[in-house]
């Protein structure tokens, strides 16, 4: 074990250890009450750092500012730091033993020695890049939590340092911790006046160096299949087969483009769940695309699928819902470019790479840009996320803390 870790790891492995899984079939804000115990937590420490205006409201948001310190007569823009507290429902957050990897030497990783699980080099060959730095992983049984607690301990840190050192110059600094960002509902209830923020970034990417802007479109498609269970041995002519015709359903969209299939700016039409039986089944899809024109057209086919199946098997035999979920925040950053022109000028002043690359997923900040706060993302450190192959460098958290830390002395030099 580390004896001497650095205070944004030191957070980290506090905060892993609080069970904070949101849940997607939940209707209340936060969907699980275990993420206020976090919410609570992370209000405290900032109340004892001395950050003005904490609060921790009914849906299991917490704010907090650091009040400008600039000289009288000078306004730099109030500048936001937002990440989320709640872990995946896709994999087990409850009891997470984070693993620390010191002097990594670049080879595959034991994660749980009895069950024979490894995090393998070759699979993840970026992991060779931190040979000799400090990695923290999962015993293989549950997620890390990195995605976003991170995000949370880099901002908190961020904050710390801030408050130890009144001498650095600093505009309004407004701090926030989301619930259920992870079932898509992080921006439900965000105080964006409240927040008091004029512009700001979540702290929700990967690999150090990630800067982010653009993201997809999304949609969730919901299917429901009708069909007619009758004996087999008398079915000719008479059946309806509800999970035949939910294969049907599927066959009817284009087989590449699927997620296994897909990178960079391709969209797809994903099939996350499906069950039911001869008499009815359902289809559970999620819908996407960076291109607005082609998200647009992915719905229209998906509708286009039940039209022609409804022909062929009689009216209503297939219902299906399309709902929008959050858009490209692309078009609500172009007006503020000096959001990503600042972070990259940030990153290369502590000699990062800044890595642009289009969000294959969403963000609170997605959300929140159309809702008049334009919010790009910005890296936490992290790989693998939502799995027990999930791992996190030390060191990238300690230098995405002094990123933070640049990025808000820059904006504190800025005219409003």
């Amino acid at each position: 074990m580390v004896q001497n870790r650095s205070q944004v790891t030191e957070r980290f492995l506090r905060y892993a250890a609080v069970d904070t899984q949101s849940a997607d079939d939940m209707e209340q804000m936060p969907s699980t009450e275990k993420q206020r115990v976090l919410g609570h937590m992370l209000a405290e420490e900032l109340k004892e750092l001395g950050v003005s205006d904490v609060r921790e409201d009914e849906n299991g948001y917490v704010y907090g500012v650091i009040p400008s310190n600039l000289e009288e007569g000078h306004q730099a823009p109030a500048l936001g730091f937002i990440s989320h507290m709640d872990t995946a429902p896709a994999f087990s957050g409850t009891n997470v033993k984070p693993q620390i990897i010191e002097n990594y030497d670049g080879e595959d990783i034991c994660l749980n020695k009895d069950a024979s699980i490894w995090l393998s080099a070759n699979d993840f060959p970026e992991m060779k890049n931190y040979k000799g730095k400090t990695l923290i992983t999962t015993d293989g049984t549950t997620l890390l939590g990195a995605d976003d607690k991170a995000g949370v301990a880099e901002i908190m840190t961020m904050a710390a340092w801030f408050l130890s050192h009144p001498e650095e110059k600093h505009g309004k600094i407004c701090i926030a911790f989301t619930p259920d960002e992870e079932v898509g509902r992080g921006a439900d209830r965000f105080d964006v006046n409240g927040f008091g923020a004029d512009v700001a970034y979540t702290v929700d990417g990967g690999a150090i160096g990630e800067l982010e802007y653009e993201n997809f479109n999304a949609a969730s498609g919901r299917v429901k299949i009708h069909g007619a269970s009758i004996h087999p041995g008398s079915a000719k002519g008479k059946m309806k087969n509800a999970l035949l015709m939910g294969m049907e359903f599927q066959s009817l969209l284009p087989v590449f483009e699927n997620p296994m299939y897909t990178e960079e700016y391709e969209g797809f039409f994903h099939l996350d769940r499906m069950e039911g039986s001869v008499e009815e089944a359902s289809l559970e899809y999620i819908i996407r695309d960076h291109d607005k024109q082609k998200f647009e057209d992915k719905k229209e086919l998906f509708k286009e699928a039940a039209a022609y199946l409804n022909k062929k098997y009689g009216s209503g035999s297939i219902e299906v819902q399309v709902k929008d979920s959050y858009y490209n925040m692309k078009e609500k950053i172009e007006p503020y470019m000096y959001l990503i022109d600042e972070a990259k000028a940030a990153m290369e002043e502590l000699g990062i790479t800044p890595v642009i690359v289009p969000i294959r997923g969403g963000t609170d900040g997605a959300r929140l840009s159309y809702m008049g706060l334009p919010c790009p993302n910005l890296c936490t450190g992290g790989h693998n996320f939502h799995g027990k192959y999930e791992y996190i460098c030390a060191e990238s958290m300690e230098t995405i803390t002094e990123l933070l830390i640049r990025i808000a002395k820059r904006f504190g030099e800025m005219d409003r």
